[in-house]
């Protein structure tokens, strides 16, 4: 239904847009190809019926045939009241733009809002993604579609992109290749089937951007010191968590005796609690409910483990420091047998 509506909203703008006086203007008798393809898009959008396959091609044609590559307005108060703005947000939006370093995020603001509005976002979502993301002012509109239609691949449909998008706006500043190489990762080195990396990306999409080695190193440290499986990793939402938080949460219950690394068998003596309880509650419940101790105890376990993984990290920088010391002096011995052996035999030459 909201997709419904925000094509009506595309229609209404697109109407106005030819006899609205902010517009480029148009010659008596002829109509631009790119007004006709926006006013045959949107009148088949509203004839068309609520069949998801339809409204899917009829996005994907529309993003191909009526998004002008170039502004065919001017950003101004009016247009953004055509879109369906009220007085104050179409000033909030019209403020953000001109306060925008460059003239990138005015030439680009008008298919960033478009896009966004086809998403089936209302002007107060739109509002709200922008004031999340002010980088989207920024991104081409070319890239802008790639982006989109390549989340639509990975599995995303209408609805659950546009709560995507409207959760975590910042996925649509992110490139396409960064998006597949996490979802290459996620497929290939944590097993994940093509449904749960889906899964991940609608309820985790902060994912995306960040770091490959800590995201591998929580997945094992989930999978190997707790083990637990994929399914309930997905199940649980994970990704939203920080490898600290889970770390700190496991190894409580773990030094108290609540929780057990499981055999090679699967197997354990005590009944481990749920990842979901441990890590999806907020902290009075994870302490009453599954660690049943007290806050000020859980504090002070929080500092200590603080200071622990500081000097683990330290160990580990002199480790790497060490051992980066000891190539130089091997690269420096190398050196010093070569020069010895040229210096000697040029002694020799000139005997």
């Amino acid at each position: 239904m909201s997709t419904r509506v925000a094509g009506r909203q595309v229609l209404q703008w697109t109407l106005r847009k030819a006899t609205s006086p902010v517009f480029s203007p148009v010659q008596p008798g002829r109509c631009p190809v790119s007004h006709l393809q926006s006013l045959s898009m949107g009148c088949r959008f509203l004839c068309s019926s609520t069949n998801q396959s339809n409204l899917q091609s009829l996005q994907h044609n529309h993003e191909l045939a009526s998004f002008p590559r170039q502004p065919v307005i001017e950003l101004s108060l009016r247009s953004l009241l055509d879109m369906g703005f009220t007085d104050t947000q179409a000033e909030q939006v019209y403020k953000a733009v001109s306060k925008a370093r460059g003239g990138s995020a005015a030439k680009h603001a008008l298919s960033t809002l478009t896009a966004l509005f086809v998403l089936g976002l209302n002007p107060s979502s739109v509002l709200k993604v922008l004031e999340k993301c002010p980088e989207l002012y920024h991104v081409k509109d070319s890239q802008l579609h790639q982006r989109i239609a390549n989340l639509r691949k990975l599995g995303l449909a209408e609805g659950g992109l546009q709560r995507v998008v409207a959760y975590y706006p910042p996925i649509l500043s992110v490139p396409v290749k960064r998006i597949r190489s996490v979802v290459l990762f996620l497929r290939e080195k944590c097993l994940f089937t093509v449904q749960q990396v889906t899964d991940i990306l609608r309820d985790s999409p902060a994912v995306v951007q960040e770091d490959l080695g800590q995201l591998e190193y929580k997945f094992q440290y989930v999978y190997f010191r707790m083990g637990v499986k994929q399914a309930e990793m997905v199940k649980s939402k994970l990704f939203r968590f920080s490898l600290d938080e889970v770390r700190c949460r496991h190894c409580f219950l773990e030094r108290r005796g609540q929780y057990q690394t499981p055999d090679k068998k699967g197997q354990t003596e005590i009944i481990n609690p749920k990842l979901s309880s441990i890590l999806h509650v907020d902290q009075e419940t994870f302490l009453t409910e599954v660690a049943k101790a007290a806050a000020d105890e859980y504090d002070v376990f929080q500092k200590l483990m603080a200071r622990e993984w500081q000097e683990e990290e330290q160990q580990q920088q002199r480790g790497t420091k060490a051992d980066s010391d000891e190539d130089e002096d091997e690269e420096d011995d190398e050196e010093d047998e070569e020069t010895g052996g040229r210096s000697g035999y040029m002694k020799r030459r000139k005997r």
